[in-house]
């Protein structure tokens, strides 16, 4: 898999040097060079890019600025020669920072972890079948790997997900529930609800029309009562 990048930055040489490094590194591939974030926006809007590697100080829109406009943007690297901006890098979910006037070992070193990051979504991104059993989803800036056999059930809250595990506090991601549900194997994972997804190795009590874990009622809406029927009649998912 090779990673669609940009590179932003006002300074010439500075951008010259950025996508020079990507040019040359394997799993990278330069979509464009950008002299700024408005030239960046207009390559946004056309390309599928994966990556930006990210100036901090520029004139007009600085990176920090851009990203927070830019919210559903791609994934950041940040370059700057001011180190005091790293905080302010990491707050805004960059995958690193690198410190002006950088080699090729330092961009090396950060694209490495764009890899890592990249190649475990890509695995997760993969519908796995139980014996597989586990997947990665993306919690607090960080990829958490949660064992398929302990998720009890999931919540839709908003544009979040809440994912409710055995012996452990939820586990909540940015994400829909029609993008978790396609990760879970549907043998052993059913939609009963617009906002409940449950893992049916836990359904033990049923009552009017409600699945009941420990404290937590979920409800089984019309939409999927036939799909959950089928399942209390043969003990298997027909969808699955």
């Amino acid at each position: 898999m090779k990673i669609n990048c940009i590179a932003i930055d006002d300074e010439p040489l500075a951008l010259q040097q950025i996508s020079g490094y990507i040019q040359k590194t394997p799993f990278l591939n330069l979509i464009a060079s950008c002299k700024s974030a408005f030239e960046a926006m207009e390559i946004l809007s056309k390309e599928s890019v994966d990556l930006m590697f990210l100036d901090i100080q520029m004139p007009d829109l600085t990176g920090i600025e851009f990203v927070k406009a830019w919210k559903e943007g791609p994934k950041i690297i940040f370059s700057t020669a001011y180190e005091q901006y790293a905080l302010d890098g990491f707050k805004a979910d960059a995958l690193d920072y690198i410190l002006k006037p950088f080699g090729y070992e330092e961009f090396l070193k950060a694209a490495g972890k764009a890899k890592s990051y990249f190649d475990l979504l890509e695995k997760a991104s993969h519908k796995p079948n139980f014996a597989d059993n586990y997947i990665f989803v993306k919690s607090e800036y960080k990829l958490r790997k949660i064992f398929l056999k302990d998720i009890i059930y999931v919540e839709g809250v908003r544009e979040y997900v809440k994912i409710v595990v055995n012996d452990d506090k939820p586990i909540m991601s940015l994400m829909s529930m029609k993008s978790f549900e396609e990760k879970l194997p549907t043998s052993h994972f059913m939609r009963v609800h617009r906002s409940f997804i449950v893992n049916l190795d836990y359904v033990n009590i049923i009552e009017r029309g409600r699945i009941i874990f420990g404290s937590v009622y979920i409800p089984v809406s019309e939409q999927y009562k036939e799909t959950f029927q089928q399942f209390l009649e043969t003990g298997s998912n027909k969808n699955g």
